[in-house]
């Protein structure tokens, strides 16, 4: 997988993808945009990975947004298409069967502050700042900001966001619910790999039905959400590391979980 626009590893059942264009504050442009689908679906092709994380290159910027350089030579069915791409690559994003976190370490803007909300959760360090600023451009977001975020801070807060394009503090976007935790800068990633680590310890056909039913049932009536829980449910019972938990329970010992979503 050759790479110019981001940075990826992977190590002890984790994976790291860094956004890596930090002279323009790690922008995102139709290149990288198609570097991160591709690099999507390699973690998704790895069984061994467990959990994602995705965060910036530099002490600046997590994503600054869309390249202006790129988007200002578009027209129309050009800004179609790049709204497309993107929107294409936060998709498959949101729907990765493992674990995904944002460590965002600086300016998360327009397309930065989309990536993170198609992540599972967000860890900000305390120098962090998000927005929407697409209006200041005449423009409005154009990967999936405008349904996302209202869906996960509520529609006023949202719309404050976006028809005022205001940059909002980590520790604002934690008391909205944007962002789950805020650290010290110095901090951030042990922080991350911290709770990456617990998650990639964990059964990884539980973490893929628990993500899931939470992601699909908040579109439903209780009702049917909870039937898609009894499915799902029903699922992990039959994989390997059912029968592992639940032994290494009654042996009074802790459980290894080596289960694939083969089995």
């Amino acid at each position: 997988m050759e790479l110019k626009n981001l940075l990826f590893s992977a190590e002890a059942g984790i994976a790291t993808i860094t956004f890596n264009r930090p002279k323009s504050l790690n922008a995102l442009n139709g290149d990288l945009l198609g570097e991160l689908s591709q690099a999507l679906d390699a973690v998704s092709a790895d069984e061994n990975i467990r959990v994602l994380i995705l965060t910036g290159s530099g002490e600046k910027a997590f994503v600054a947004g869309a390249d202006i350089n790129e988007l200002a030579q578009c027209n129309a069915l050009q800004g179609k298409w790049f709204a497309a791409k993107g929107q294409n690559a936060i998709n498959k994003l949101q729907s990765m069967d493992i674990p995904v976190i944002a460590a965002v370490n600086g300016y998360a803007l327009g397309g930065g502050s989309e990536i993170a909300l198609a992540c599972d959760f967000v860890y900000a360090s305390e120098n962090a700042l998000f927005g929407l600023p697409e209006i200041t451009l005449g423009l409005v977001p154009g990967f999936g900001g405008t349904q996302r975020l209202s869906r996960l801070v509520g529609i006023n807060m949202a719309k404050e966001m976006i028809f005022t394009g205001k940059m909002i503090s980590a520790q604002e976007a934690k008391e909205i619910g944007l962002v789950n935790k805020v650290t010290a800068s110095a901090d951030l990633m042990a922080e991350v790999k911290k709770t990456a680590t617990a998650m990639a310890a964990k059964g990884k056909v539980a973490l893929r039905a628990a993500k899931q039913v939470i992601n699909a049932g908040v579109q439903v009536d209780l009702a049917t959400g909870c039937k898609m829980e009894v499915d799902a449910f029903a699922l992990c019972m039959a994989s390997e590391d059912a029968k592992e938990g639940t032994t290494a329970f009654l042996e009074k010992r802790k459980a290894v979980f080596k289960g694939t979503l083969m089995g």
